[in-house]
């Protein structure tokens, strides 16, 4: 009589995923890099957390001997340190969402729109990048002093509301996508602009993402155009605030430590925010659709 019996196969232990020295040596160069990055703002905190008389001993300490919490005080009574957060993110603010305004509707002009003159006129745009940002201080100041503007808080952001970089980078994108699309929709009856924000501007927001945190850093750490443009403390963002800690004789590094590290916490928090969009752009940046 013949066996009836199914064969049963043996049961395979799952394969163990193997750690192989390239994945170690990648694993431990990223770790490193890692604690390179951090060190800088652990550092920070401890300076902060030190007395005056310590962050200048030679050779110097690593851990603070008596924890000085007093620093985080001084700065917010030294200085209008209210105030000037406070300008710094209508600073940032008012800078970011003009640049994203402006730059992605000039972008997909010079994207998607056939007009005269269109290749011509995007050239002299990226010539603005050849010219240091530090030669357009006269005549924005000019403007400005012109405007009556001066030590006030529209000064901050007016002639950063626009950017050169901002329009080629939305540019690259708003190329990649499919032409099909704008068709599409112009067979259904919508107009340019109504395609640029119901069907073009969602598919880029990766890239908005993008530029939103490069243009909230770089606002929030500009430190020349707020020095020369508002003299008034109360009127200036904390990154010109700052350097008012800085003696002539003597730099109090605690307290600028402190605020330095207050300071750079809004930052963090945006790029924490926006990171996933930020990296979807960069991955995205090398690809057509």
């Amino acid at each position: 009589m013949p066996d009836t019996q199914e064969h049963i196969a043996p049961i395979r232990p799952r394969n163990k995923k193997r750690v192989t020295a390239g994945s170690l040596a990648t694993h431990a160069v990223l770790s490193f890099g890692a604690l390179v990055m951090v060190f800088p703002f652990f550092w920070q905190l401890l300076t902060a957390l030190k007395t005056l008389a310590e962050t200048s001993r030679v050779p110097p300490t690593f851990l603070p001997d008596d924890w000085n919490w007093r620093s985080f005080d001084d700065v917010f009574t030294g200085l209008p340190f209210r105030e000037m957060l406070t300008n710094s993110v209508i600073n940032t603010v008012g800078r970011t969402l003009g640049q994203l305004v402006f730059c992605s509707l000039a972008a997909y002009a010079f994207a998607r729109m056939q007009f005269r003159g269109r290749n011509v006129l995007f050239a002299l745009f990226l010539s603005v990048l050849m010219v240091p940002s530090s030669l357009l201080v006269l005549p924005q100041y000019d403007i400005i002093q012109r405007f009556g503007l001066l030590n006030s808080a529209p000064a901050l952001f007016l002639p950063g509301m626009f950017s050169a970089f901002g329009t080629f980078m939305l540019r690259q994108f708003f190329l990649t996508l499919p032409k099909e699309l704008e068709e599409a929709a112009r067979i259904d009856g919508a107009g340019s602009f109504r395609i640029f924000w119901s069907i073009m501007l969602p598919l880029i927001r990766p890239a908005l993402a993008a530029l939103a945190v490069i243009t909230a850093m770089w606002s929030w750490n500009d430190l020349l155009w707020p020095l020369v443009v508002n003299t008034d403390p109360e009127k200036m963002p904390i990154s010109a605030g700052l350097t008012s800690l800085e003696g002539q004789f003597e730099t109090n590094y605690p307290v600028m430590m402190a605020g330095s590290l207050v300071a750079s916490l809004p930052m963090l928090l945006v790029y924490l925010f926006l990171q996933r969009h930020f990296v979807q752009s960069v991955a995205l940046s090398g690809s057509k659709s």
